[in-house]
């Protein structure tokens, strides 16, 4: 990879300090492609190569290990730690608006000194400068890239995430909305060995300081907060959210995008149904008597998948009264904990078992020049594997896959429910399918529960809220801003309907993500989820909407159980009434606070103090008319 000087990059459009950085680096690297980018990430041309930093007092601390496989590159972490994202590792600084914890506030000083140490760190070292396009080409947010060129595999990992600008492409006068430096060994020099990813904003730039390697608080949900800043300052969300195209076997076609927080089955929805061995589909297994419920689909709808995890709703792309989306990345960042033997997902074992390019696989077991297997996870002790193994797969080598914006006709959103029986009620009373009003779609997204035990992050015992549309976690300002624009782009897109699918569990019933493939392979064949009033049932917990009365799937009946959970002899309605309870004071909690804020949207108040009063489903749809 050819080095540049400093000439290269003198004019780039950059913070007075960061420039003056850029001239004392030791060498300057920007990359022309991908290739370099990889070879750089193993040293050189090694099979294994740890990076590893001296920190003071601490020794030499290695903080990831990169091995080379014959289908890409596979990334480790020796502290397991650093395998997830910690829902509590994104600080802010500047002197922006903002809801969010302050380095100050949490660290007892300001972050400017902490910022000129990294930055006179960053000096020291042989760097590569990398330019990208946040959200695509097609908008000109540009970002840079700043990192220790031992951290090249994080530099591939963004390149590939976000669309990368080669070094002939880069403008002289290249002015970044954002950027990111990555300094690892600050997580132990000022963090207690936490993981940490500082927002550090003003007017004219947005600078993202990772302080570990693990890409997903930083490369991945880092930018994705880049982009939401940009979009609360210009009126716009980027949704938190998978999109398919859904082509039935009678090529008609329905757009579904599937919101949830972290584990809400978003990645799923762009997969097929997972099968049995006979070809049939588990649809659950009950947790107290142990039956089994299957499925036949001879004939599966087919994919094309738009988005995975981000979708770009910009107001370029709106056009008549459905939303219209396009994807805010250039490759996904694919959780595959679920699959845990060879078959379990062919379509996804084929395409990264023999992919048309290296790939970047994280937390899986690895051996030098041998192929990287997405069933065989890294253990985080003796007999316990990883909850979040990952493989960055580009767009460009998806079967299918559509690179024009699309209209929403559904939106779906996900929770990940706990087994509810009566001895032991619970909020997984959420049956197969509901069918959410739009203001009530609107609450479900302000509140997002992150659910039950969730593979992505460190803390997963508890019902956490994930907050506004699920992609809170990840923004910089204010929830009353973010809740707002939510709430306007739900009026101004009364075309797009709204349903509810749990994952995980149906009352007592174990049922993984195969509701949400049901639901999709169900909604697709029926054109949508226009429903006639004798199809819909007024749910008993008037938070999940109306319940659907039946379902038949390629001719088979769905029992009524897995639809009304409050008919399951396990749960009955004690259990039921019990699990509604504890969902409802779960919402109550979360949605005082905006009552609060006197910028909330007056019709946003109007919904939230009709819950808080008890309302029923026809003063939701009076708020926002089903149309």
């Amino acid at each position: 990879m050819p080095e540049v000087s400093f000439d290269r990059v003198k004019e780039f459009v950059l913070p007075a300090d960061v420039m003056e950085m850029l001239r004392k680096a030791n060498d300057l690297v920007i990359p022309e492609n991908r290739a370099e980018l990889l070879r750089l990430s193993l040293g050189g041309n090694g099979d294994r190569f740890e990076v590893q930093y001296p920190v003071p007092k601490r020794g030499t601390e290695v903080e990831a290990i990169v091995t080379r496989c014959r289908n890409g590159l596979a990334v480790s972490y020796p502290d397991p730690y650093m395998r997830r994202r910690d829902p509590d590792c994104m600080l802010v600084a500047g002197d922006m608006n903002t809801d969010k914890r302050q380095f100050q506030e949490k660290f007892g000083q300001p972050f400017g000194e902490m910022r000129t140490d990294i930055i006179d760190w960053l000096a020291d070292h042989k760097l590569i400068v990398m330019g990208f396009y946040a959200g695509g080409h097609e908008y000109h947010y540009g970002g840079l890239l700043i990192c220790p060129v031992n951290t090249a595999f994080f530099a591939t990992a963004l390149g590939d995430l976000q669309e990368m600008v080669p070094l002939s492409e880069m403008p002289r006068d290249f002015a970044p909305r954002a950027v990111v430096f990555v300094a690892p060994p600050f997580r132990h020099t000022h963090c207690d060995g936490r993981q940490m990813v500082v927002h550090h904003r003003d007017k004219h730039m947005h600078e993202v300081f990772s302080l570990n390697l693990y890409p997903g608080p930083s490369a991945k949900k880092g930018i994705y907060g880049v982009l939401l800043a940009i979009g609360e300052e210009e009126g716009w969300i980027t949704a938190h959210g998978s999109t398919v195209q859904v082509v039935t076997p009678y090529d008609n076609i329905v757009t579904i995008m599937h919101e949830g927080a972290s584990g809400g089955g978003k990645s799923e929805m762009l997969e097929y149904p997972h099968r049995e061995q006979d070809g049939r589909l588990l649809l659950g297994k009950n947790t107290v008597t142990g039956e089994r419920r299957k499925l036949s689909l001879h004939i599966g709808c087919t994919l094309h998948p738009v988005t995975d995890d981000m979708a770009l709703c910009h107001p370029n792309l709106q056009q008549g009264n459905k939303l219209v989306v396009s994807d805010a990345e250039d490759a996904w960042f694919v959780r595959i904990n679920h699959i845990t033997g060879y078959g379990t997902d062919p379509n996804l074992e084929r395409l990264t078992t023999t992919p048309p390019e290296p790939l970047i696989f994280i937390n899986l077991v690895a051996v030098p020049n041998a192929t990287c297997l997405i069933w065989e996870h890294e253990e985080d002790e003796p007999g316990k594997p990883c909850p979040n193994p990952r493989v960055i797969v580009p767009r460009r080598i998806v079967p299918n896959v559509v690179n024009e914006p699309v209209a929403v006709d559904v939106r779906s959103f996900g929770v990940r429910t706990p087994p509810c029986t009566r001895e032991r009620p619970s909020y997984g009373i959420v049956g197969l399918l509901h069918f959410l009003p739009p203001a009530l779609a609107w609450l479900w997204r302000l509140v997002a529960p992150r659910g039950y035990a969730n593979p992505s992050v460190t803390d997963s015992e508890a019902m956490v809220s994930e907050g506004v549309g699920s992609y809170w976690p990840f923004a910089t300002g204010r929830r009353v801003d973010q809740a707002n624009l939510l709430l306007r782009q739900i009026e101004a897109t009364p075309g797009t309907r709204y349903v509810l699918t749990p994952n995980q569990h149906i009352g007592a019933w174990q049922v993984g993500f195969t509701p949400q493939w049901i639901a999709r392979e169900y909604l697709a064949r029926r054109g949508g989820a226009k429903f006639r009033a004798d199809q819909l049932s007024p749910a008993r917990c008037p938070l999940l909407g109306y319940s659907l009365n039946s379902i038949v799937v390629e001719g088979t009946q769905i029992a009524q159980w897995f639809l009304q959970v409050d008919t399951q002899p396990e749960v009955g309605k004690e259990g039921y009434d019990q699990g509604a309870k504890l969902l409802g004071e779960f919402f109550r909690a979360e949605l005082e606070p905006y009552l609060k804020e006197p910028d909330l949207h007056p019709l946003g108040r109007t919904i939230i103090e009709a819950f808080m009063k008890g309302a029923d489903l026809k003063d939701f749809e009076a708020a926002i008319p089903v149309k």
